[in-house]
């Protein structure tokens, strides 16, 4: 589970990373400059990939956590990284459905 966590958490900070250059991109689309942030585009992808998809990875890591925790087991992660993914999963939730 410890493992999972910071897999988990990586793929939140890319989710952070893929929302910020997809601002970029867009401001600078639309100031007539060349959209392109990193300039290496298969890292950007994977960015974007990771961080895209770190919604559903979040949700099994906290449903999981949760019968964990249900079931009484032992303290599995430190609890800044459960609070920094449950905080990241909420404005994950609220970015994709509004």
């Amino acid at each position: 589970m410890r493992f999972f966590s910071k897999i988990i958490f990586i793929c939140n900070i890319c989710f952070i990373a893929a929302v910020i250059f997809r601002y970029i991109e867009i401001n600078a689309d639309k100031a007539g400059k060349n959209p392109n942030v990193l300039g290496f585009q298969p890292l950007e992808s994977t960015l974007i990939i990771l961080g895209y998809g770190a919604v559903i990875f979040n949700f099994i890591f906290l449903l999981s956590y949760l019968i964990a925790y249900l079931f009484k087991k032992a303290k599995l992660v430190p609890k800044w990284i459960l609070l920094f993914n449950l905080v990241l999963f909420i404005v994950q939730l609220i970015y994709f459905l509004y």
